[in-house]
């Protein structure tokens, strides 16, 4: 069982396959942190090792008064450190007292060990099915001068080697103000780290950064109101020497959408705290007597064979146990976006003439994105306004989806819910309704403003409007879109002293209204979007099983974005399509060839006008329509290996094992032909049996297992963007 207890010595063992995060009760009180890291299968005379920490503190550390100063809390881990006593590092939580101070000590009360995993009440939250194994240790601790308690929830899913960790702060005493509050938070004994994250921006999301630690702080964050482009809430801490597939990582993520902080601070002697969580920066929660707060759920893996089996393991548990509903594990359908062929410039007439194409090409599904409502002729107008401009569908969305129905293509259609532009019918009705300060000047991003989620009206609104169009006709697939930075965060409901708490009460009603809408339509498939990938995170993999990548779908710089993405999130989730050239983002010209199978490795689909390609090129679409359908099993359920990676050379090169290891599909990429003698580039494959024969499809050539591990192909570059898609499989 995942979570072992010693009663006589008081020590916990929260395991995984590969992964132990230990600690005891240091004087029946105290909750102190043993050990992070590999797993430890038994825990015998573990309790020496923490006696003697806590009797090694040094000579210019405060000592706790309350342990006969035989301890410093600055000197050892506590599990989950508080401020205001002698640990004066980053606390994982802070709370202001109504007497204006700010010490807490939280110590051990009681605990239980459950199996399985209960669901959070308000918030997504990694889940568990039977027959899993999986145990869930819940801790409470005590303030008593506050009457405070804290749970603390460590659930050890031992077959996916991750542990979650939710946070509770439940008040029986006077007001309190919860300061920070992180989901996750650990020790570990020295510095010999490289801080990984991913960071970016519009259109060049999630590009992949390694800094060595040093001591003080480093953090990445969000304070945009969403999960972001230009930092994910993710980070690693890998050795010196750790690569794809040898070295120790731990890697901490969230399941959360808004503002959040993650980071590590390093102290004098070299101890690394590792956080993450909501970020304190414009966050501020009273607790009222009776009232208690929930944390976002920080989820934790640790792996001692490099990134690729935490990828593996982030991964897996996404697409198994975060995405849920009907399309967790079926084939989506491939599907074709009018907007990069007529953007707003369309009529009923030109949509059905680009679903024929579609259709005739093998589409499964005709999405209509924006511009089908109010007086959507660009976008300075209309969010809010969800009734059908019937100059340019005068049929109705039910007449248009009945036509692409008749076609054997499924419907969707793009929304941006979360929106309202000040020229348009909501905004005269409803101006209160969108975020805002009184007595100061709105402003404006892209010609619109938030909505305001924290009210329930304004939640219940989009329920409504949403669920009346959803039942209006046969819609099969929604893009959620969302494309601004929160600002002017403010609103005329909330007393003065809660306006800290509008971010995420925003998130709270977001995560209501996705919640009733999945259950309520659980045919729809939802995908996400957010100005592209600006809010792809593991909170919207609940309610969104794929979400649209990025906004640039060039090949070349899908690279890098689809490669790092790949650092946690699955192929399954990341919508990936072939657009036309020059591309509308970068202006460069790749081969189709090239945009197919980079495409290949993600959600497929096109964004195109496909009446505008020639012969050659539109049979060349519908082999990769053909071949996609042959490989998505392997390309969404298998095991992927970044073998080459776009950051380190002119090669990029992603395997992809089947579950029961008999198929690869080999996507390999060059970006520039390079002059001179340029060496040779080897690609290595991963993963296979050394004494089993494979064959490549696509030649007819067979290789032994230890081969393709050991000499690989060989690749030089021929000429710019060149690509090539193998399927291999095992010789029975």
């Amino acid at each position: 069982m995942p979570v072992l207890y010693d009663e006589k010595n008081k020590i916990f063992n929260v395991y995984t396959k590969n992964f132990s995060l230990v600690f005891g009760i240091f004087a029946d009180k105290l909750p102190i942190l043993i050990h992070c890291g590999k797993r430890i299968k038994n825990t015998y005379n573990i309790h020496k090792m923490l006696d003697y920490k806590l009797k090694g503190g040094m000579a210019f550390a405060a000592r706790n008064k309350e342990f006969n100063n035989e301890i410093s809390l600055e000197t050892v881990s506590a599990l989950y450190p508080t401020y205001g006593n002698t640990d004066v590092r980053m606390p994982a939580i802070s709370i202001m007292h109504n007497n204006g101070t700010m010490c807490s000590n939280f110590y051990y009360k009681s605990h239980k060990i459950t199996d399985g995993k209960e669901n959070l009440e308000i918030l997504p939250s990694v889940y568990c099915e039977e027959g899993d194994n999986v145990q869930t240790l819940t801790l409470t601790l005590y303030d008593e001068p506050s009457a405070l308690t804290l749970t603390l929830s460590y659930s050890a899913f031992y077959d996916y080697d991750i542990i979650t960790q939710n946070v509770k702060l439940e008040n029986a005493g006077e007001r309190v103000k919860i300061d920070r509050i992180m989901s996750a938070a650990v020790d570990l004994p020295d510095k010999d780290f490289d801080f990984v994250h991913l960071y970016g921006n519009w259109a060049r999301e999630r590009q992949i950064q390694r800094t060595p630690l040093f001591n003080g702080g480093m953090t990445v964050d969000s304070k945009r109101g969403s999960s972001s482009a230009h930092h994910n809430p993710f980070f690693a801490l890998a050795r010196k020497n750790t690569d794809e597939f040898l070295g120790e990582v731990f890697g901490f993520s969230l399941l959360y959408s808004g503002n959040f902080t993650a980071g590590v601070e390093v102290d004098s002697i070299d101890n690394t705290r590792a956080f993450i969580g909501i970020n304190p920066f414009n966050f501020g929660w009273t607790l009222e007597k009776g009232e208690s707060f929930i944390a976002p759920e920080g989820v934790m893996c640790y792996s001692c064979e490099g990134f690729s089996k935490m990828s593996d393991n982030f991964q897996k548990i996404a697409r198994q146990r975060i995405c849920r509903g009907k399309y967790r594990d079926i084939e989506r359908p491939v599907l074709l976006n009018n907007w990069e062929a007529t953007y707003f410039n369309f009529n009923e007439e030109k949509l059905i003439d680009i679903a024929k194409k579609a259709k005739a090409a093998g589409v499964e599904l005709f999405v209509l994105d924006d511009g089908w409502f109010g007086k959507r002729d660009d976008d300075k107008t209309s969010l809010g306004d969800w009734f059908v401009d019937k100059a340019k569908l005068p049929n109705g969305i039910d007449g248009l989806a009945k036509k692409i129905n008749d076609m054997g293509l499924k419907f969707g259609l793009w929304f941006e819910p979360e929106a309202i532009s000040p020229v348009s019918e909501l905004y005269k009705k409803h101006p209160d309704w969108c975020l805002h300060i009184k007595g100061r000047v709105q402003n404006e991003s892209r010609n619109e403003y938030l909505l305001d989620l924290s009210r329930d009206e304004v939640c219940d609104y989009i329920i409504e409007f949403m669920s009346d169009i959803l039942s209006s006709a046969n819609i099969e697939y929604i893009k959620w879109d969302m494309n601004r930075n929160m600002t002017d965060i403010g609103n005329e409901v909330l007393e003065s002293g809660r306006q800290c708490e509008i971010a995420h009460r925003y998130m709270l009603g977001l995560y209501r209204v996705l919640d009733t809408l999945n259950k309520k339509f659980p045919n729809v498939l939802f995908e996400g979007c957010s100005g592209g990938g600006g809010r792809f995170d593991l909170g919207m993999l609940q309610y969104f099983p794929q979400i649209w990548t990025s906004d640039d779908s060039d090949a070349v710089e899908r690279l890098y974005i689809q490669h790092g993405t790949s650092m946690l999130y699955p192929t399954s989730a990341m919508g990936a399509h072939v657009s036309a050239v020059p591309n509308h983002q970068v202006q460069r010209t790749t081969p189709i060839d090239m945009r197919g199978h980079v495409a290949m490795c993600g959600q497929f689909g096109y964004e195109l006008d496909l009446n505008k390609l020639s012969d050659e090129e539109f049979e060349t679409v519908k082999e990769q329509i053909k071949l996609y359908k042959k490989i998505s099993h392997i390309t969404h359920k298998g095991t992927m290996y970044r073998l080459l990676s776009p950051f380190e050379g002119n090669y990029t090169a992603w395997e992809f094992l089947s579950e029961d290891k008999d198929e690869i599909v080999l996507m390999i990429a060059n970006i520039i032909k390079r002059g001179g003698r340029v060496a040779a580039t080897r690609v290595l494959l991963k993963g296979l049996d050394e004494n089993a024969n494979y064959t490549v499809e696509n030649t007819g050539e067979v290789y032994g297992g230890d081969f393709l591990m050991n000499i690989g192909f060989t690749r030089k570059p021929k000429k710019d963007f060149e690509s090539e898609l193998l399927i291999i499989k095992k010789v029975k």
